[in-house]
């Protein structure tokens, strides 16, 4: 009988591990398996360490909440055979309240007595009225023929109240079709299985304490796990252990003995000779098909190894490509393990695979990966003849990288006897912070250039004008460019090039019109709108309407380019970058804090080798969100350090922000004699720029509001002719934000000397256009003495209409403590306002009443006062909250939850 085999099974068998507190919910996976109650089967398959049983075990909590009857049946190496299997599985039924009575052969069962066994399942869920879950961990266990087919036909014969949840390594031979077209399955794959940022980020918290690691470092967790849960628990675990070790979290794993134990026990400890043989040989490649696979290894088997490598769920991951060709990629860490046992047992090897690459890669036009292959493989002369035979006409950003590391290792001497190859290295290194380099490669150029081909003499001017942009040079890059700007290009990427430089150059100098009216000249084909230059050229966009102060505008057109730049050419990718610092500038405006700190995590080309304009953005994001989350010490650090690397990199302008933002940071710990040093030797610095037109026209405005803020209380007058220069070159560029601070420093200034009517001027102009441009952190960032003036202003009913509205909205934003006679104990999450309570007890009854639709009269009676009153309470309440109708005052009070 069943039950004489039964008795000989473990009876933890039956019940899930445990998940302990601390884990984190799968919420989108759990709602995907809530289908089960209208499907036959859930099918959960990933590799080792993917959390399939602990989304099993949180499903069975849900399920068990829900009042449903749930089994658990746990699987080992012990149950591969069909009689095994059976005992099993009918021991967990029969903990479903199936009273399943049968006999079972010790030996292999005949097709009758299978379909005995399956009758008598059936029959007794039939009998159940209610519904019942058996829950199956580790099938991949399961090898006998005999088992599979007796799950298929309990799946296609069993009553409706019967679901199967099944979590195996690798896709079960079960033929799924049926219940595929009758919607009567659940599937969740490896792909779907991996945490998001927000579960990486609650499982480092929960284990480790929130705020223990930083944006930074909890998107480098992530990105090096890839979500694999397993080795983030690795990580936080090593992290526990030992804290020191976060300053080298970028090496953190491969330090532990328990991921490469890991990787060696449960993920290739049973792998065939020949799969790791060819695993291994693959893993070199950032991603690989089984035609590449087939040509480096020799293996004619390349395309079943690659087959079988999927259907166990190798740690392997399709990847979308534009070509018929199924490529894959490894895991990042696994993909690691594999190469650097490769290394160990013979380095040639590896060296020759890159070989071998590339010329399967250029074969098949894949001249980026073909680059990259022949430099690792350390075939300098190969990666050369790639590099020229692309230039110009399917040149990419993408090759910027390879290209810099083929420049690394060849002799210049072979590069300027190569017309194309010289052109290609110039646009590089002008392209990438190398201005020096590329003024004397360029000079070769020009000096050949009679005997270079005539598109290469041609553009020119475009390498000129990106080493102007490096440097700084906005006129230049107009006198550059702007002559040609009309001119047909026939190759993409140059074209694009001239438009992204020309519109950047234009932003830059105040001229927006123009650059947006060249954009719209010069509109982007559907076709190329995912290229990875033209999407550059589209970043200038974002970057004209934050640098003209339209904040909200700018993070609209940001947030779907940088969502496009991540999906077409990858997260890491320029035109990323420059969405990314963008973005991340107008969320710190908008005062979406973990936005804006989230949008430059973990982006350190952002700040430590990207252009100018990049690099200042970033930095003062970065710089400013440390001061607000981390504190004054801790943005102390990071801008002393960014200033000494913007001097090594020869970046003037971005020093002087960054020495503006020091004024800033030492005046909020309340160190004015550094402050007042720092601001001196910005004065030394705008000295050299007296009169420039372009962007270093910024550094004498930078010197005088830095003067400024640290004159502010001693010297005024001197202070508010420093804003004065200020507000000359913010009107002059229209750089919005800059105008709109320079109005709410003056009106500080104004008030201390008690000069109401000139701060109250200044004031309203300055909220104004915060309200117009969606500016909060503007006025925020100036703490106390702004929240103190615009409270004051809203409380004597300076301010109407709908700037006492975004008034009374900013004055929320500030920390308790900076607003004057902030109530103790207001309830934020009401919406109620720090100046609360602005109306009287009267006041609200009467706009209660007005919410019902009551006319005055009516109002007067239900509250036993007179019409007059009444009236004389509306026009109190108009003149408080700056608004001019009933309905006005009334949606007012509802947003506040004042009134209902």
């Amino acid at each position: 009988m069943i039950t004489t085999f039964a008795k000989h099974l473990v009876s933890t068998r039956f019940s899930p591990p445990r998940i302990g507190a601390r884990y984190v919910e799968r919420t989108h996976l759990l709602a995907q398996l809530r289908r089960m109650q209208q499907c036959r089967l859930a099918l959960v398959t990933g590799s080792a360490g993917y959390g399939k049983t602990t989304l099993l075990a949180q499903w069975r909590q849900a399920s068990l909440k829900a009042g449903a009857d749930v089994a658990w049946l746990s699987l080992t190496a012990d149950d591969k055979g069909y009689i095994d299997f059976c005992t099993a599985l009918l021991a967990a039924l029969r903990r479903c309240g199936l009273s399943v009575e049968m006999d079972l052969p010790l030996e292999e069962a005949s097709a009758a007595a299978m379909d005995a066994s399956i009758a008598a399942v059936v029959e007794a869920a039939v009998d159940l009225p209610k519904e019942l879950y058996l829950l199956i961990d580790d099938y991949h266990h399961v090898e006998a023929p005999l088992a599979h087919k007796f799950m298929q036909k309990l799946l296609d014969h069993g009553p409706g109240n019967l679901h199967l949840v099944i979590a195996s390594r690798v896709a079960p031979p079960l033929s799924l079709s049926r219940l595929r077209m009758m919607d009567q399955i659940v599937e969740v794959d490896s792909a779907m299985l991996p945490f998001d940022l927000a579960e990486t980020r609650r499982f480092v918290d929960d284990n480790l304490g929130a705020g223990k690691l930083n944006a930074d470092e909890l998107t480098l967790i992530h990105e090096l796990t890839s979500g694999w849960p397993s080795c983030i628990q690795l990580t936080v675990i090593m992290l526990k252990n030992r804290p020191e070790t976060r300053n080298m979290l970028r090496d953190l794993v491969w330090r532990s003995s328990d991921l490469q134990t890991y990787l060696s026990e449960e993920v290739i400890a049973h792998l065939p000779p020949e799969l790791m043989r060819f695993a291994e040989a693959v893993s070199v490649f950032r991603r690989f098909c089984a035609p590449l696979a087939e040509f480096v290894t020799g293996n004619d088997n390349a395309a079943d190894l690659l087959k079988r490598m999927e259907d166990e769920n190798l740690l392997i991951i399709r990847v979308d490509s534009d070509d018929r060709l199924s490529w894959f990629r490894f895991h990042p860490l696994f993909g690691e393990f594999l190469t650097t046992r490769l290394e160990r047992d013979d380095a040639t090897v590896v060296r020759e695979l890159h070989r071998r690459a590339s010329r399967w890669f250029s074969e098949h036009g894949l001249l980026t990966e073909a680059v990259r292959h022949a430099s690792a493989g350390e075939d300098v002369e190969f990666a050369a003849s790639v590099i020229e035979r692309a230039a110009p006409a399917t040149w990419s950003l993408e090759y910027l990288s390879p290209t810099l590391h083929l420049l690394e290792h060849l002799p210049e001497e072979t590069l300027f006897t190569h017309p194309r190859l010289l052109f290609i290295a110039c646009l590089t290194v002008a392209l990438t912070t190398r201005p020096t380099k590329a003024r004397a490669w360029v000079a070769k150029l020009e000096a050949n250039a009679s005997s270079a081909p005539p598109e290469i003499a041609h553009s020119i001017p475009l390498i000129h004008a990106a080493i102007a942009f490096q440097d700084d040079d906005t006129q230049r890059m107009i006198d550059l460019l702007e002559p040609h700007r009309d001119a047909r290009l026939e190759n993409p990427f140059l074209q694009y090039m001239r438009l992204a430089e020309l519109s950047a150059a234009y932003s830059a100098a105040g001229r927006y019109a123009d650059a947006m009216r060249l954009l719209a000249a010069h509109p982007i084909p559907p076709a190329d709108e995912d290229n990875d230059m033209a999407l550059v050229a589209q970043t200038t966009r974002a970057t004209a309407l934050l640098l003209e102060g339209n904040v909200r505008e700018a993070e609209r057109v940001g947030s779907a380019l940088l969502a496009r730049s991540v999906q077409a050419v990858g997260r890491y990718s320029i035109s990323a970058n420059i969405c990314a610092c963008v973005l991340a500038d107008a969320y710190y405006e908008l005062d979406r804090i973990d936005d804006a700190r989230e949008t430059i995590a973990n982006r350190r080309g952002l700040l430590q080798s990207s252009g100018p304009d990049v690099t200042i953005r970033a930095s003062r994001c970065r710089a400013r969100l440390d001061l607000l989350q981390e504190g004054a010490d801790t943005a102390l650090t990071f801008v002393q350090r960014q200033i000494a690397h913007l001097h090594s990199m020869h970046q003037t302008r971005s020093v002087a922000h960054m020495q503006g933002e020091l004024v800033r940071v030492l005046l909020v710990k309340g160190d004015r004699v550094r402050a007042k040093e720092v601001s001196a030797s910005l004065d030394e610095l705008a000295l050299a720029y007296p009169a420039e037109r372009g962007l270093r026209a910024e550094i004498p405005a930078l010197a005088a509001l830095a003067r400024a803020r640290v004159l502010r209380d001693e010297r005024p007058d001197e202070a508010l002719r420093a804003l004065q220069a200020v507000r000359s070159h913010a009107d002059a560029f229209k750089r919005g934000r800059l105008v709109a601070l320079t109005d709410l420093l003056c009106a500080l200034i104004h008030a201390g000397q008690k000069n109401a009517d000139a701060a109250h001027a200044c004031l309203v102009r300055a909220v104004e256009a915060a309200q117009r441009l969606g500016m909060v952190r503007t006025i925020v960032d100036e703490g106390a003495p702004a929240a103190a003036l615009l409270a004051n202003m809203v409380r004597e009913k300076k301010l109407t209409g709908a700037v006492l509205q975004y008034a009374t909205t900013l004055l929320d934003k500030f920390p308790e403590d900076a607003v004057p006679g902030s109530p103790v104990g207001t309830r934020r999450g009401q919406g109620a306002s720090k100046l609360q309570p602005v109306l009287t007890q009267r006041e609200v009854e009467i706009l209660t009443l007005v919410a019902q639709a009551m006319s005055n009269k009516r109002i007067a009676l239900a509250l036993n006062i007179t019409l007059e009153t009444v009236k004389w309470n509306l026009r109190n309440i108009f003149a408080k909250l700056g608004v001019s109708s009933r309905y006005d005052a009334m949606m007012w009070a509802r947003k506040r939850e004042l009134i209902k």
